[in-house]
């Protein structure tokens, strides 16, 4: 206690030279005359609008989790960075230029309801920029629906581009855009969009103005070595598509001022100059071992 205070403490009991109605009533219960409680309302509701800690939801997932798909552009809520709690999980995010979200449709062989599953063409309507993504978008055509895909380097307007799921004994000739499988497509070819296993739709090789190489064939499986010279084996059923990824320069823009990163939602880092030592030189290291998808049956010692 305080000498201050005469030695009492903040909390301490108020003496009883202190008149009777300044003093805490002993019941609580409402007053007979009003019927309200005598000291005001509960504390709780005096203090609701203090907490500012509380979780609070900073933004809507649903737009990720839409079943029916739709070429429409779709309404997206920034999160800043911050998770459900409302902190901040990723440093680095925040403003930028709102943006919404376009379905891509990654599965290029995907066949429409009740149509046989063969070939198939389709004609590429509009090639457009995407915010949510470095490489052009594409709206495609085909039957009675509509779709967006991720744009080749010369895909233009008016164009035709074929899907189809047939691998032959021989090798097809196939022209930039089009999508077959692994084992249809001549050594050599220039690919992108590749899936890892059939039907599960393209997740490798999408950035902007990068491209794949089909290097062999061996045994029902593909070797395909990636943009960062990493070697990866799958099926030969996995579809890819021909060509490389469209926005070749992507990586050429300058920004030029920092009101540039902000526009795009990157917030400023720390700004202090780290002057790099010997550590950040150039390393020779031999590459990975290869990224197999396949599950090839063990061959076993016969006793």
């Amino acid at each position: 206690a305080s000498s201050r205070h005469g030695g009492r403490g903040p909390g301490a009991a108020l003496p009883s030279r202190f008149p009777r109605t300044l003093r805490r009533p002993s019941h609580t219960g409402p007053s007979p005359a009003t019927g309200a409680p005598p000291w005001g309302p509960p504390l709780a509701a005096a203090c609701r609008g203090l907490g500012a800690s509380a979780p609070r939801c900073t933004t809507n997932p649903l737009w990720k989790c839409r079943v029916k798909y739709t070429v429409r552009p779709v309404g997206m809520k920034k999160t800043g960075g911050r998770d459900h709690t409302g902190r901040i999980r990723v440093r680095g995010i925040g403003g930028g230029h709102k943006r919404r979200y376009r379905m891509i449709d990654f599965q290029r062989l995907r066949y429409e309801e009740g149509a046989p599953a063969q070939p198939f063409t389709e004609k590429v309507i509009d090639v457009r920029y995407d915010p949510c993504r470095s490489a052009d978008i594409a709206l495609v055509a085909g039957g009675n629906r509509k779709r967006w895909i991720i744009a080749t380097e010369n895909m233009q307007p008016g164009d035709i581009i074929k899907n189809s799921n047939h691998i032959g004994r021989m090798a097809v000739s196939a022209n930039e855009g089009d999508a077959h499988p692994l084992g249809a497509l001549p050594v050599g070819t220039l690919i992108c969009n590749l899936e890892s296993h059939p039907g599960k739709g393209a997740q490798y090789i999408r950035a902007a103005g990068t491209c794949g190489v089909l290097l062999r064939k061996v045994n029902g499986t593909a070797i395909v070595q990636l943009p960062s010279k990493r070697h990866m084996q799958v099926l030969e059923t996995c579809v890819a598509t021909v060509g490389r990824v469209s926005n070749v320069d992507h990586n050429k823009r300058v920004i030029g001022k920092a009101g540039r990163n902000r526009w795009l939602g990157k917030r400023p880092h720390t700004g202090l100059w780290h002057r790099k030592g010997g550590w950040a030189g150039r390393k020779i290291k031999p590459l990975p071992p290869m990224k197999s998808y396949v599950n090839l049956p063990r061959v076993t010692a016969q006793q």
